[in-house]
């Protein structure tokens, strides 16, 4: 299994680009990079984008989720309780500042609604989709070959959090309380040696998030 990180500095946000070695095939999770970074990368690493998965539907997680999706043709794949109303005008000129350009408004129709526990295949690779609403409605989590793709559910020092600018725009979610049970009933129950991948920051495992207790107490 081929993972490359795409940290996008202006905004912070990790973008993932999951390959399988034996088809070439790629999924990228949460493409907030620009278009063109993502596909130079895939490039590079001799891979097909054929899937799109958005952990939630928060800009920073998707705003060049509408361009990639028509460059490359790939499915798009969201939480069936998550929103698609997209970008607002007004984070959408921030968007743009800081993508330059590289953005959609809105967001395309996914073309599979997922739910808890389904399976997202890409070649001989198989990941199990975690529903773990809290930070956003429809905020997922991937799992799988020893790796959890956790969105904003989870950080490395923190659970995701709602600032005022995602409040504003109604698509936040966001309920502490729920998210908590989420990260307690979906994350808290894998192996300890499982490395988390979180939308922000950098990389931890389960085990160390466990350790952490002030993280899910309060």
């Amino acid at each position: 299994m081929i993972i490359k990180t795409i940290r996008t500095n202006s905004i912070l946000s990790n973008c993932y680009i999951v390959g399988s070695e034996e088809t070439c095939e790629a999924m990228v999770i949460d493409p907030s990079a620009r278009t063109r970074s993502i596909l130079n990368v895939a490039k590079g690493l001799h891979l097909n984008i054929s899937l799109i998965v958005a952990t939630h539907s928060h800009w920073d997680h998707i705003a060049s989720l509408a361009l990639l999706k028509e460059t490359t043709g790939a499915e798009f794949l969201l939480h069936g309780a998550e929103g698609t109303k997209g970008i607002t005008p007004r984070l959408g000129c921030l968007a743009g500042f800081l993508l330059e350009g590289s953005f959609s408004w809105s967001l395309p129709k996914p073309d599979r609604l997922l739910s808890d526990r389904n399976k997202i295949e890409l070649g001989h690779l198989q990941f199990t989709v975690l529903h773990t609403p809290g930070h956003s409605i429809g905020g997922i989590c991937l799992s799988g070959h020893g790796v959890v793709f956790t969105g904003d559910t989870v950080f490395r020092n923190t659970i995701g959090m709602a600032n005022k600018t995602m409040g504003k725009t109604g698509i936040s979610g966001f309920n502490r309380r729920r998210l908590k049970k989420s990260i307690m009933n979906q994350l808290m129950v894998l192996p300890d040696d499982i490395e988390v991948l979180p939308g922000h920051g950098s990389r931890t495992t389960i085990g160390s998030l466990r350790r952490q207790r002030s993280l899910l107490e309060g």
